[in-house]
């Protein structure tokens, strides 16, 4: 039985014309066989399976040609062509970098470099995977590198040219190898199915090229696999099968639905797929892929970036027709986010099936109550209901032209003190005339909740602060807050102060958690006293003292209050408890407290 090679080393190029997809740079090479113009070291860099230690084995077989041909080729003819090929020559030496990475490896190269050629003019040295050496080995490789002998040369290849020290790669000529196009590996593979008697289906090709991404020697390797599987007749459903590829007409077929907004088509289909074992996760990242080349396809300058088949190319074109430019923006935009926050989601699927479901609602008219994503139709929609719920204020109106009793004004009085809102103003005089007592009944019964009243006289409030996010450092100072004179109490300060602080903006929010440990106290009603613990926080609330005596006056309903300041006694500076700390020490001075604990078997929290 015949010894079998896989196709990746049986149809090796040998020459450079075979070489694929790398015409600039074998030309390049050619050219400086044939001129005589050589370097004494070269850098081929590039993705794995498109040639580098390919064209390096060509090239070291070239130069040491002893009579190459006028295109820069070597003969295949002479003693040092046909040492190589037989793999006996001593004047070409490969070294696997990966596995001798060691400085004494490179120093027994670097010995052999001393040796000069028994047969033709160089020796050359082809060092794959450079970046595998060691920084020392590298560092012993440089010298030699920088002055060799004549009759040496160098050439490294490398899947990852960044590892590499700069101060080798200034010393070498770089070439770049580019990644196979979808084309090129569909036309090379169709030289190599012919030539092994094998039929085969064009699509199943391009979906081996696809899934090779840019190597020839991947897609030699999917070839041998598809055609061991399929036993000699490639079609795209055994290609498929085999490697367990999802159908691009499942891609195509999500696009469809979610244009037309099938939600649950969608949802049908993923369902499918995962239950045939596709991961949610590469279905994301496909389906992505097909919707960039579908957005790719809209544009004719555009349509050369897609490396797929014609046949392919035709459909991209003909569902680019039905898409929305937006709609394949929004898409990608949802599929990138669901890609970042997949690794670190517990219920991947959810969210593989909430992005299907905002991808199929893209396209949903505005005005549909099913689409759910106008913010304006629902605010407006949830203002209806409120105003629907509220109940509105009876106007107490005396008459077209009587003036309002006694009586009905002073229950006016009662009903705005206990009134929280601190917008409304009362008219000054004792007595309104009836046309004054008309308008302010009307302003009372057609003031809505979403009206804002702005009084330049009044300080403004940590309320306001946080709605217009402006600081002012300016101690701002009422000149009238209300026209209540209402007393309270020690809890109602306490209460109130502490309403304040969680009423302060953001950026405020230190300050606001310091505050929340002070305690406001009543020295001679209606005066307020706060002790401070240190100078800075007396200075930060100094700058905001006028604002803190508004909002205490508004809140509490006492023009009159007034708010001092004052810097704490060293005896009166007490630790900060903790909620454990106080809990302990209420119930150490109430053994009531901690028997209906243990009665109840209750812990703090």
């Amino acid at each position: 039985m015949e010894e079998y090679i896989v196709s990746a080393r049986k149809y090796r190029p040998m020459t450079f014309d075979s070489v694929v997809g790398q015409a600039a740079l074998t030309t390049t090479l050619k050219n400086a066989v044939k001129s005589g113009k050589l370097a004494h070291a070269y850098l081929f860099c590039g993705p794995r399976g498109v040639g580098k230690t390919t064209c390096a084995r060509i090239f070291a077989k070239a130069i040491n040609c002893m009579s190459p041909t006028e295109d820069g080729e070597a003969c295949n003819n002479c003693e040092s062509c046909q040492a190589f090929n037989e793999q006996r020559s001593y004047n070409i030496f490969e070294l696997d970098a990966a596995s001798n990475n060691s400085v004494e490896n490179i120093k027994a190269l670097m010995d052999q470099t001393r040796i000069p050629p028994q047969v033709g003019k160089y020796k050359v040295f082809i060092i794959d995977e450079v970046h595998m050496l060691s920084t020392s080995a590298f560092n012993a490789f440089l010298k030699t590198l920088e002055e060799p002998p004549a009759h040496v040369i160098f050439i490294l290849a490398t899947t990852e040219k960044h590892k590499i020290l700069p101060t080798i790669i200034s010393r070498c000529q770089i070439y770049d190898f580019e990644r196979m196009t979808v084309q090129n590996t569909i036309d090379h593979l169709k030289r190599v199915a012919e030539k092994e008697g094998i039929t085969y289906e064009e699509e199943a090709l391009a979906v081996i090229a696809e899934k090779a991404d840019g190597g020839m020697r991947d897609a030699l390797s999917i070839f041998d696999q598809a055609a061991s599987f399929s036993q000699g007749n490639i079609t795209f459903q055994k290609v498929i099968e085999d490697l367990n590829v999802l159908d691009a007409d499942n891609y195509f077929h999500f696009v469809d639905l979610a244009v037309e907004n099938k939600v649950s088509d969608m949802m049908v289909l993923l369902n499918q797929l995962i239950n045939k074992g596709f991961d949610g996760g590469n279905l994301v990242l496909g389906l992505a892929s097909h919707v960039r080349n579908v957005l790719m396809a809209k544009d004719a300058q555009t349509l050369p970036l897609l490396e797929v088949s014609d046949q392919q190319r035709q459909r991209y074109q003909e569902q680019a027709k039905k898409c929305p430019t937006n709609f394949l923006y929004a898409a990608l935009k949802l599929m990138n986010q669901c890609d970042i926050n997949y690794r670190q989601s517990s219920n991947k699927r959810l969210l593989v099936e909430l992005t299907l479901i905002q991808i199929g609602q893209l396209t949903q008219p505005e005005d549909s109550p099913a689409a759910g994503r106008s913010p304006k139709r629902l605010k407006s929609l949830f203002q209806k209901l409120v105003s629907k719920v509220q109940p509105k204020p009876a106007a107490q109106v005396a008459g077209a032209g009587q003036p309002l009793s006694r009586e009905t004004r002073a229950s006016q009085q009662r009903a705005h003190a206990a009134q929280p809102s601190k917008n409304v103003i009362q008219p000054q005089s004792t007595e309104p005339s009836p046309k004054t007592a008309t308008v302010s009944s009307k302003v009372s019964t057609q003031a809505s909740p979403g009206v804002k009243l702005k009084i330049g006289r009044f300080g403004s409030t940590f309320a306001d602060l946080r709605n217009h996010d402006h600081i002012a450092k300016q101690a701002v100072e009422p000149e009238t807050t209300t026209n209540d004179n209402v007393a309270f109490t020690q809890e109602a300060l306490e209460l109130e102060w502490m309403a304040m602080c969680n009423r302060m903006p953001q950026k405020m929010i230190g300050l606001a958690q310091r505050m929340k440990n002070m305690r406001p106290a009543i020295t001679n009603f209606p005066e307020v006293e706060v002790v401070v613990t240190n100078q800075q926080l007396m200075s930060q609330l100094n700058d905001i003292k006028g604002r803190i005596k508004v909002t205490l006056c508004n809140t509490l309903h006492n023009k009159n209050l007034s708010l001092t300041l004052r810097l704490a006694e060293a005896e009166e500076i007490k630790p900060i408890l903790s909620r454990k700390e106080l809990f302990d020490l209420i119930r150490k001075d109430n053994p009531a407290i901690e028997k209906l604990r243990l009665e109840l078997d209750l812990h703090l929290s």
